[in-house]
């Protein structure tokens, strides 16, 4: 079985000899074939992801592909190459959960007005497992949609670097997300789900300071534009 390769792009506080010890991400790469995976994991990680994400867009060499996950995450799909590969030749963007509508007062992919007001049902799209709370199945997979969960984003490194699409600088995690979709959609590419299956570990830090900050900055760049 032929799969390209695919560049797994992480950041984590834990170091290299704890990572696979203290990360779910870190614990499931283990598992999964090597020779289809590379690794650029930033360890010690004190910087936004942004940052880190863009730094390897700009310098990846531009037939790779790309997938940018968090660390709270276990790949549990030990075909992963194989399922990112094939969703790429469908879609530009490529996520396991999703929203057909991207409305201009939501404040997440699944979330409308306020955290915990969750879009109807017919609009969502794929399916993550939690832990200790089995999977949360959103809708019909694969979508084409507006806005993807930003715990696993994948796609072509030359497709991003041809079309100009970066992450935000300005946000050094909440919203970071949904403003990359915004900005993938604005220049055309597609974006869409794909069955992938991980397991996130967090579920998310809504309304904290740092998560009203960002949706301050968010809400007025894209507001008056969606």
């Amino acid at each position: 079985m032929n799969v390209t390769p695919v560049r797994i792009v992480s950041a984590t506080r834990a170091t290299p000899e704890t990572f696979e010890r203290e990360t779910l991400l870190g614990a499931s790469l283990k598992r999964l074939k090597k020779d289809q995976l590379e690794l650029a994991i930033s360890y010690s990680n004190e910087a936004g992801l942004p940052a880190i994400y863009n730094r390897e867009i700009a310098e990846c060499n531009r037939q790779k592909i790309l997938v940018f996950v968090h660390d709270d995450v276990w790949i549990d799909d030990f075909f992963f190459a194989l399922r990112v590969s094939e969703s790429l030749d469908h879609f530009d963007v490529v996520g396991v959960a999703g929203n057909r509508r991207g409305g201009p007062e939501q404040c997440s992919w699944a979330f409308l007005d306020r955290p915990g007001a969750w879009d109807v049902r017919e609009n969502l799209s794929g399916a993550v497992a939690h832990e200790g709370r089995g999977v949360s199945w959103y809708g019909p997979v694969p979508q084409q949609v507006k806005l993807l969960d930003g715990l696993l984003l994948a796609a072509r490194a030359d497709v991003l670097s041809q079309s100009g699409v970066r992450f935000d600088l300005a946000y050094s995690f909440h919203f970071y997300d949904v403003d990359f979709c915004r900005s993938a959609a604005e220049a055309g590419l597609r974006l869409g789900t794909w069955p992938i299956a991980v397991t996130h570990g967090s579920g998310g830090n809504f309304r904290s300071k740092q998560w009203r900050e960002a949706a301050a900055m968010y809400f007025a760049k894209w507001g008056a534009r969606v």
